[in-house]
């Protein structure tokens, strides 16, 4: 990605600056949905492909939150997946480098035997939250190294 030699607006770096990586509201909806139906997971994994959000081990599912804007949400009718109006030679690489990013992590985790949920924060109204769990609850416990100790 090319870097700009513009001088840094410190607002908008301030702003910027503000923009969480985990522990984001979104991700915290997708936690709360899980928690209430009775899913346990573990967040972050830095031993797997792209730190997914929420990792099941019990069920060998990797869930990403992703943000409509900074990801890219494919689908047209997202409102929230609009790009800026100024500062395109920056914002398209930008984000196209992330969806990009996005779809190696993802197809690593599937090529290691992890099935890969996205769920997009426009998404996350509570009926498709409680859809999105109870699809998780049904999946299938898979034995892990773990459990086959005991």
């Amino acid at each position: 990605m090319a870097r700009t030699t513009e001088p840094v607006d410190p607002a908008r770096s301030a702003q910027m600056a503000k923009v969480r990586g985990w522990d984001t509201k979104p991700e915290m909806r997708v936690r709360r949905a899980l928690h209430a139906a009775g899913i346990r997971y573990r967040l972050h994994a830095k031993d797997l492909p792209g730190r997914p959000d929420i990792v099941l081990p019990s069920r060998r599912v990797a869930i990403f939150v992703h943000g409509c804007f900074w990801h890219r949400h494919p689908d047209p009718n997202c409102k929230l997946a609009r790009l800026p109006k100024s500062r395109l030679d920056f914002w398209v690489p930008k984000l196209e480098a992330n969806r990009a990013r996005d779809e190696l992590k993802e197809a690593a985790l599937r090529d290691a035997g992890w099935t890969v949920r996205v769920i997009w924060e426009c998404e996350l109204d509570r009926d498709r939250l409680e859809r999105f769990a109870r699809e998780i609850v049904e999946m299938p416990r898979v034995r892990t190294s773990r459990a086959r100790r005991r």
